[in-house]
């Protein structure tokens, strides 16, 4: 009977622990740090503390967990591309194992940049998140005359024309007000650089590329195909421009965002999340295009020296705007202020 009745106290005391953790309101992050690869979550794992882990279902198994510290800030990573990108965050939208609905998301990860625009280890805050992969597509082989690319929208008659977009999702604008408060807070702060990067940069002629990394306000696409070289950089840019009605300046290429702000997006529509709370910050790894007096295969895969100053800078731009909405919460919980 002893023992019968110790195991009923067990029993008890089981079912009373796991009833508490049901009752147990989700928590409620003030920033949501979204990388996409190790390399990327690295620096913010080296950096800070996550000592809250939250396993939610349809992560991916590599990272199958969202990290948060004790002040409420917490970091995901998604796995590269669309399909990784779009199916985590929707997985950490719909768990409800947090509360998002005064979240601040930002998405921090590295991409390639348009020399005339930014340097190795720059970074880079998006106003429009554009994405490049909804087009038609004819080889290269096979341009007609006169045409200047390949792409052209779905639905245009030729490159340069416009055509109704019935997806969606193919362009975002981030809130301004987000946007600026994050480029106030970080324009200063000193970035990384590396001897290679410097060496590297210095086979271009644009004035940004050989300049030191900083700080700027530029737009970014989107595209799962990993394009590169100086003429599908150039179509690229048109497109975006074209969907923008002008009002795009494309400078850094990545494959995620534009999945990741869809997910938040699906997420805002149900009442799950605000998405004007939401910042793209991408730093340069590498350019979209090859240098004058090299050839765009070479240029592909060479060294650059820039992976390591943009993972860095990634999170130490990125961090300063997340530290400053943590530690002014009283100020950031209504808003990003103006």
């Amino acid at each position: 009977m002893l023992m019968r009745s110790r195991f009923m106290v067990v029993l008890l005391a089981a079912g009373l622990a796991w009833r508490a953790a049901a009752d147990e309101p989700p928590l409620a992050p003030k920033v949501l740090v979204i990388t996409m690869f190790a390399g990327e979550a690295k620096p913010w794992r080296d950096g800070g503390s996550f000592p809250r882990r939250i396993a939610v279902p349809g992560l991916t198994k590599a990272f199958p967990e969202v990290g948060c510290s004790d002040e409420g800030l917490c970091m995901t990573t998604t796995g590269m591309g669309y399909a990784n990108a779009a199916s985590s965050i929707a997985a950490i939208v719909l768990s409800r194992k947090l509360d998002l609905t005064k979240t601040y998301f930002i998405i921090a990860g590295i991409a390639g940049v348009a020399p005339a625009l930014g340097t190795l280890g720059s970074a880079h805050w998006a106003r429009y998140a554009v994405d490049g992969g909804l087009q038609n597509e004819i080889d290269a082989r096979e341009i007609p005359p006169g045409w200047s690319s390949g792409y052209l929208e779905i639905g245009a008659p030729a490159p340069g024309g416009k055509a109704e977009q019935h997806y969606g999702d193919q362009v975002y604008r981030l809130n301004e007000d987000l946007l600026q408060a994050a480029f106030r807070l970080t324009k200063d702060v000193e970035l990384v650089d590396s001897d290679a990067a410097k060496t590297y940069r210095a086979k271009y002629r644009d004035p940004a590329a050989i300049a030191p990394p900083q700080v700027s306000i530029c737009d970014t696409i989107s595209s799962d195909t990993w394009w590169f070289g100086d003429r599908l950089a150039e179509a690229m840019a048109a497109s975006a421009r074209l969907l923008t009605d002008g009002e795009a300046n494309p400078c850094t290429t990545q494959q995620e965002d534009n999945a990741t702000l869809t997910a938040l997006k699906r997420g805002a529509d149900a009442g799950l999340l605000d998405f004007n709370r939401i910042a793209i910050l991408r730093t340069a790894a590498d350019f979209d295009r090859e240098p004058p007096d090299e050839g765009a295969a070479e240029a592909l895969t060479a060294h650059t020296g820039g992976f390591l100053p943009s993972v860095a800078n990634a999170h130490r731009v990125a961090a300063k705007l997340a530290q400053a909405i943590v530690d002014d919460w009283a100020t950031w919980s209504t808003g990003p202020p103006k």
